[in-house]
């Protein structure tokens, strides 16, 4: 019992640790690009933490206190999930880039051009004028305004995705942080206890790793808007990639689109 402190301050310093781990930064890095202050941003991380805390103590406290047992194609499969939702959140981020090159003017007018610019937190671009100032839409009329129309009374309506995607993590690695506790400390309450410590950690972790990302971000926003847009592109494409890699890696080396692993 006197080494128990000790691991239990472990499981917080690897929590956060853990908030570090590629998949994690590449997935809230294409979220947090479309930020450009620090508190939204760590707010976002405090969302994907909340929910990755969340199917760690649900999935791995069953482990623990009932003995459930996660079959190893069911583990590869919710790995897979981790990768296909990487794939979406970079296609998402790109459609940036599509704008860009379908509104690139030939020889733009002096009075009408085209550069990234933002209505709110959604930025894009197309062709425009400043003198005087002619839109083509209203600032409201964007692929957000119904959803900012219609659910933009609720407080945690933007940390809706970053919960989901901190779910999605939290499935996919939760098994094998509760068969590491399990190894480490056989009395349930205190490996109980020893998840909630990580979870926190890794809340704190990931506070801090999105802080951190908006901050590129945020520079470039003030710097040039269509600057902010490439880094946007940056990382979505970083999140395509990644993604196909994880599901290359899990679906044909690991196996999981043959017999190669057991049921």
């Amino acid at each position: 019992m006197t080494a128990l402190p000790a691991i239990l301050a472990l499981g917080f310093f690897l929590g956060m640790r853990h908030a570090t781990d590629p998949d994690h930064v590449v997935a809230v890095a294409t979220i947090v690009s479309r930020h450009r202050r620090a508190g939204s941003a760590a707010a976002i991380g405090a969302a994907w933490g909340l929910g990755h805390t969340l199917t760690i103590l649900i999935v791995g406290g069953g482990i623990i206190l009932f003995g459930w047992v996660i079959p190893p194609r069911v583990g590869l499969s919710l790995e897979l999930a981790v990768g296909v939702m990487l794939i979406v959140l970079g296609a998402a981020n790109l459609r940036d880039l599509i704008r860009l090159f379908r509104h690139a003017p030939g020889a733009p007018h002096p009075e009408v051009h085209s550069h990234a610019h933002a209505h709110g937190d959604y930025v894009h671009t197309h062709p425009h004028g400043h003198t005087p100032e002619r839109h083509p839409h209203e600032p409201e009329r964007t692929p957000v305004s119904w959803l900012d129309r219609h659910l933009g009374g609720m407080t945690l309506y933007r940390l809706l995705r970053p919960l989901i995607v901190g779910i999605v993590h939290g499935l996919a690695g939760s098994a094998a942080v509760a068969l590491l506790v399990l190894a480490a400390i056989s009395e349930p309450r205190w490996a109980l206890l020893y998840l909630v410590l990580f979870g926190a950690g890794t809340i704190v972790g990931m506070m801090i790793v999105t802080a951190a990302i908006a901050l590129p971000f945020r520079y470039a926003g003030m710097r040039s808007g269509f600057f902010a847009a490439r880094l946007r592109v940056a990382a979505g494409m970083v999140s395509l990639l990644f993604g196909t890699f994880l599901v290359y890696r899990i679906g044909i080396v690991q196996g999981l689109f043959s017999n190669a692993v057991l049921p």
